[in-house]
């Protein structure tokens, strides 16, 4: 199959996480990829290995926490790659981490009032500037640790909803507040960028799992 002309960079958003309890998990350990999750980071490989528009991936990393490491590893198996761990892609920090806490009822709680009273930073957590800041980066920094001899292929960075999203918004040059429950970063989701010039430039977002019905709970 004639694959497309390198070289691109991929932000992979992980799959399903086995969260029955549907709690905020943030960074916290023991979250693991379900049954589903680890289907959904197949068809994600597939779609880059095999896919119509297949692409020759020669760099792998991965955020270090467990659900996106166990992502990371179809892409591993597809490519022949040794998964990286790139702590800068990791999810950012959130004052409601272990949580079952929705958004919508936060005035309802006295106690998380100080944490919300400012959603433009935001309040509750790892400011946006500051996740979009090293996101991009890992991802300046693995566009240019590439050797000549990889010049034909491209990057895979398995990572989270959120600094993906933020990434998305900085690159384009839009706000970074946003409302979470609207971010097009779906579970297993590819964003795609390349670099024109000195700056990183989306062309491209798909959703490869789309079909597998999945819940997405838990990000934060």
């Amino acid at each position: 199959m004639a694959r497309m002309p390198a070289r691109r960079l991929h932000l992979v958003r992980h799959g399903e996480v086995h969260n029955p309890g549907r709690v905020l998990y943030g960074r916290m350990p023991g979250f693991l990829l379900s049954e589903r999750g680890h289907r959904m980071a197949e068809l994600a490989a597939q779609h880059l290995a095999t896919g119509p528009d297949a692409r020759r991936v020669v760099r792998l990393a991965a955020s270090p926490l467990e659900r996106a490491q166990e992502s990371a590893e179809p892409f591993a198996s597809a490519f022949g790659l040794e998964v990286r761990t790139e702590h800068r892609i990791i999810e950012p920090t959130n004052a409601f981490e272990g949580k079952t806490f929705e958004a919508s009822g936060a005035l309802r709680h006295p106690s998380a009032w100080p944490l919300v009273r400012n959603p433009f930073r935001p309040s509750w957590g790892e400011p946006y500037t500051a996740i979009a800041q090293r996101v991009i980066a890992a991802m300046d920094d693995a566009w240019d640790e590439l050797d000549e001899s990889d010049d034909d292929g491209d990057i895979v960075m398995v990572s989270h909803q959120s600094p993906i999203w933020i990434a998305h918004l900085a690159l384009a040059g839009r706000p970074l507040w946003h409302d979470p429950r609207k971010r097009r970063c779906q579970l297993s989701s590819i964003t795609s960028f390349e670099r024109r010039g000195d700056r990183m430039v989306e062309v491209g977002y798909a959703e490869p799992a789309a079909a597998v019905d999945a819940i997405d709970a838990g990000a934060v």
